[in-house]
């Protein structure tokens, strides 16, 4: 990939802009780890509501922010067609910061759960995060940029978990309040994609924000090559090139008439149904969102406090959850270093292999009971750390670089839409399959999951590491992988 070096200046900006574009991710770290330590003052009579808090609010308050990230996601793939990436971007930021507006002012339990909800529509918009970065990054480092939407998530949750402990109930919302507004400020000064700018025929915005992001000159030869690059990736008939590439007469057909945008008039949908690339590039983030969701790290999360209490009773709930937040985030952290190193599918093989043995130790154990009990607490931060240096971070770098710029919000919203649903999912089965089965054979499930994944992944997931998006459906478009 020599020929996509990457200047130290365009490093630092890609990087700082990125770390600007993903920081709503952590925003959504903020919203799901702030019930965890406010639940019980909800609950008690010392609560600053009006009246503590029902089971059923309490139940409410759990799960009302996935019930508003799935229903906004459908929406991220018209949103950033029609606002561009960096407007669509920061409209998912006001959510956040009407819904620590309320918190912050109101009393009335019903008000603080709506709240809550409006917080998950705002985090729906990682679909537009992982679109925004994965179009400024170049294609040597997009691994690692587009990862960092699951590592800010981490952040996040920590920074809540931390402070949640030290401040007062109205400060821990004042904070994140001005959190949610830094988060809109910061993403103003950024340039919009350059390849929302060609879709919009704004080619000469386009050269300035690639020579913002590549710190070149506008008129450099880098940024009308890769302004080329782009608009043939968004021909129509790319499909037919692509298949014909060893014929030369085809591809000089296209670069010749790179200009006839027949495709705008089309929706992303209708650009889907015509390309078998995209559809093909469809089935497989599918496919690996949806079994990577299906290996039990959503479980082990809602579940991991009275394994842990089992395990080491002496630790305090909320350290072993903050050290379950540290290994998440250090697995995802490392995960950005070695997803443009060693590739996707090798490190979503190796860690759904790693995460089936951790996840059959662990339904052995609590079956068993065959070791000590810190042998549970050790296992479940084995789980954590591999399932989040590979299997969990791969489907986001996927779900981002794989897809046309045509489709390329549909992609990232049917592919955030099939996470919502498979979270769902997962915690609906998991009570009735642990009364059928027995809570350390639903483990067994988890870890039969975990080698199908790997199984998939070795055998027919395409290898994108460092490629160009017309490069990458060439891959999707051979009849043999």
């Amino acid at each position: 990939m020599g020929e996509d070096r990457v200047r130290p200046s365009a490093l630092l900006v890609q990087g700082l802009s990125t770390f600007a574009i993903a920081y709503l991710t952590s925003l959504t770290g903020l919203i799901y780890g702030w019930p965890s330590y406010t639940l019980e003052m909800f609950q008690s009579n010392a609560t600053v509501l009006s009246a503590p808090i029902s089971t059923m609010e309490v139940s409410l308050l759990g799960s009302l922010t996935n019930v508003g990230g799935l229903l906004a996601t459908p929406f991220c793939g018209y949103a950033v067609n029609k606002f561009g990436r960096k407007y669509a971007a920061i409209m998912y930021g006001i959510p956040f910061a009407i819904s620590w507006g309320i918190i912050s002012v109101a009393r009335w339990p019903p008000l603080i759960i709506l709240a809550v909800a409006l917080g998950g529509v705002g985090a729906a918009g990682q679909a537009v995060s992982s679109v925004y970065i994965s179009e400024i990054a170049q294609d040597s480092i997009r691994g690692a940029l587009t990862s960092t939407t699951v590592s800010g998530y981490f952040v996040g949750l920590l920074f809540s978990y931390a402070i949640g402990g030290q401040l007062s109930y109205h400060q821990v919302a004042y904070v994140h309040l001005a959190m949610s507004l830094m988060y809109m400020v910061m993403l103003t000064f950024l340039k919009e994609s350059p390849v929302y700018l060609i879709q919009i025929g704004k080619d000469k915005e386009a050269a300035e924000s690639l020579a913002f992001y590549r710190r070149v000159p506008a008129t450099s030869k880098e940024v009308e090559v890769e302004i080329a690059k782009i608009k043939l990736q968004m021909d129509p008939r790319i499909d037919n090139i692509l298949q014909g590439e060893n014929d030369p007469n085809a591809t000089k057909e296209l670069i010749e008439k790179q200009n006839d945008r027949t495709s705008r008039s089309e929706s992303q949908w209708k650009f889907l149904m015509k390309s078998e690339s995209s559809q093909q590039a469809m089935v497989a983030v599918l496919i690996v969102m949806s079994v990577t969701i299906l290996m039990g790290s959503i479980v082990l999360q809602v579940y991991a406090e009275p394994l842990f209490k089992e395990a080491v009773p002496t630790m305090q709930p909320n350290l072993c959850s903050v050290l379950l937040a540290v290994t998440y985030l250090l697995a995802s952290v490392l995960c950005a270093f070695m997803v443009d190193k060693f590739g996707r599918r090798p490190l979503l093989t190796i860690t759904s292999v790693g995460s089936a043995l951790c996840t059959l130790v662990l339904g052995s154990q609590l079956q068993l009971h065959w070791g000590p009990h810190w042998l549970t607490a050790a296992t479940i931060y084995a789980y954590s750390f591999i399932y989040n240096f590979g299997a969990a971070i791969v489907p986001f770098v996927l779900t981002a670089e794989v897809f046309l710029p045509e489709v390329r919000g549909l992609g990232n919203s049917m592919s955030m839409a099939c996470m919502w649903i498979m979270n769902f999912v997962t915690l609906i089965i998991f009570n009735p399959l642990v009364d059928w089965l027995g809570l350390g054979p639903v483990f067994y499930v988890f870890s039969c999951i975990c080698l199908l994944g790997a199984t998939y992944s070795h055998f027919w997931l395409p290898e994108t590491k460092g490629l160009p998006a017309d490069a990458i459906q060439k891959l999707f478009l051979k009849k043999e992988t």
